[in-house]
């Protein structure tokens, strides 16, 4: 089978397009014929040596959290999934050597989500990091739902940094399903068409002057959850516009690995700041984060595509490094890998 693979951490011409055998599967875990593997900033950070550091933990890695594709072997003790089964996969290079940019993976079996009737592989392989990370951001407060359905955040208001970004656009489609009110901070209006196309109902530019003076016309008593990109940068106008026991889910560090927080306007309305990283919030929160999207997408929820908010750039097998490079260069949309035929 084709497959890339990288032997040392670094840029993307570290990565090469490599024949390798065919996986088996193991007891608990299914073989996967990749139809499209999808590429997130963790992927390239976790190229480059930000996850690993100079020392690889295995001799030889293929890169690529999430993808979709069909069940092509089952090991000893699966239930639930089939040969010829569509999935979508997440977290499939965690803690593993093989992800999802070569043409058969093998994960463990509760990494690999069927995908309801009708669902194509383009968005099976969008959800994964974005989607499950969304999932968390809205989801930790202190008094909101623990997890994600119609009427779940009835009454609340988000606020999505980056409504054009593939988190962000996850975020909003969640949070619109969920009931919330939503309002995303943009750049541009390319990008608020974006943020409007997803389901945001209001976007502001972060880059007025009256910013936060628009969000809180918006919501008088603030936002109870903001799904925040770039904390370093958005720091200030955070502060202006969270609600009373607001909740700032953070999930990347956009911006700087560093941030400073106003005291007195946070300590005031009780804040709470939450971090968050996929790869260890634990097997629970994972669970309910793949069964919540898997039930958002039976009601036809996180659609892909430029008139769903988020356009798709195709890549091919071999061209593995130019994808890393376009999601590294902050390319507007969903970066894909098409893998092999549906």
């Amino acid at each position: 089978m084709r497959s890339v693979v990288y032997t040392k951490p670094g840029d993307s011409s570290v990565l090469t397009l490599e024949e390798r055998p065919v996986p088996t599967p193991g007891p608990g875990e299914v073989r996967v014929r990749v139809v499209v593997s999808g590429v997130n900033p963790t992927d390239w950070k976790a190229r480059q040596g930000g996850t690993y550091g100079d020392d690889l933990p295995f001799p030889e890695i293929t890169p690529n959290q999430d993808g979709a594709g069909v069940v092509d072997a089952v090991g000893d003790g699966v239930d639930g999934l089939s040969v010829g089964d569509h999935v979508w996969l997440y977290m499939a290079a965690a803690s593993r050597p093989t992800g999802t940019a070569q043409e058969y993976t093998v994960v463990p079996a509760a990494r690999a989500v069927r995908l309801p009737e009708g669902t194509g592989f383009d968005i099976g392989a969008s959800l994964g990091v974005p989607a499950m990370t969304a999932h968390r951001a809205l989801t930790t407060h202190e008094h909101g739902p623990d997890r994600l359905a119609p009427g779940a955040l009835n009454g609340k208001t988000v606020l999505v940094a980056g409504g054009a970004g593939a988190v962000g656009h996850a975020a909003i489609q969640l949070a619109r399903w969920a009931g919330a009110t939503v309002v995303t901070t943009i750049s541009s209006d390319a990008k608020a068409a974006l943020a409007t196309a997803a389901g945001a109902h209001h976007t502001v530019n972060y880059r007025d002057e009256d910013a936060s003076a628009q969000i809180r016309a918006i919501a008088p008593d603030g936002v109870d959850i903001v799904v925040e990109v770039s904390i370093p940068q958005n720091a200030a106008l955070v502060a202006e516009v969270l609600a009373n026991h607001g909740l700032v889910s953070i999930y990347a560090n956009n911006g700087g690995d560093e941030a400073t927080l106003p005291i007195r306007p946070n300590m005031s309305i009780n804040a709470r700041y939450q971090f968050l990283l996929l790869y260890t919030i634990g097997d629970e929160a994972l669970t309910a984060a793949a069964e919540d999207v898997t039930a958002a997408l039976r009601d036809g929820v996180l659609p892909v595509g430029e008139a769903a908010g988020l356009p798709l750039v195709r890549f091919s097998l071999e061209d593995t490094a130019a994808a890393h490079d376009a999601v590294e260069q902050d390319t507007v949309g969903k970066v894909l890998i098409d893998v092999s035929a549906e």
